[in-house]
C-alpha cells in the first residue's frame, strides 16, 4: 500500500468515525398512548405503528399512580408478564424514560391482571446512523 492510499484510508476511517458521533441527540417526546396515556386496554402495539424511535428519545408515560405503574423487564418477562425479575419500577404517574440504547426495550402495568389484559408496550430503537447533532439527515 503506498503513502498515498495509507492516508486516504486512514482519512476515510477518520470520517467514518466522526460520521458516527454524530447521531440524533435532540431526542423527541413521544407521549405513550397519546391522549390516552398509560392505560389498560390500550393497544401499544398499534400506537407504535408508523412511528420510529432513537436513541435519545424521552418515552413520556402519564397515568394515575395509585391504578397503575411501569416496569421496564426483558423479552420473557413481557411475553410471560413476568414481575419478578425486572430492570426498572417506574410509579410516579409522570415518568419519563429516556432510551439511550439501540434494541428493544420492553415494559409492562406490573398491577396484578394490567398486563395480561394488553398493557405493555415494545419500543424497538432503530440505530440513528445518518442524522447531524441538530437532527438533519446526512446526505451520503
Amino acid at each position: 500500500m503506498t503513502m498515498f492510499h495509507r492516508q486516504r484510508w486512514l482519512s476515510s476511517l477518520i470520517m467514518f468515525l466522526l460520521s458516527s458521533f454524530m447521531l440524533k441527540s435532540d431526542g423527541s417526546n413521544r407521549i405513550v398512548g397519546d391522549s390516552s396515556g398509560w392505560e389498560l386496554y390500550t393497544n401499544y402495539t398499534n400506537w407504535t405503528q408508523g412511528r420510529e424511535f432513537h436513541v435519545g428519545d424521552v418515552l413520556v408515560l402519564n397515568y394515575n399512580r395509585d391504578q397503575h405503574n411501569v416496569m421496564q423487564v426483558n423479552s420473557t418477562a413481557y411475553v410471560d408478564c413476568g414481575r419478578d425479575n425486572y430492570i426498572s419500577l417506574f410509579n410516579k404517574g409522570n415518568d419519563s424514560i429516556v432510551i439511550s440504547e439501540v434494541g428493544e426495550h420492553w415494559f409492562i402495568c406490573a398491577v396484578d391482571g394490567h398486563c395480561e389484559n394488553g398493557q405493555k408496550l415494545l419500543i424497538k430503537i432503530l440505530v440513528a446512523c445518518c442524522y447531524s447533532t441538530k437532527g438533519t439527515l446526512i446526505n451520503s
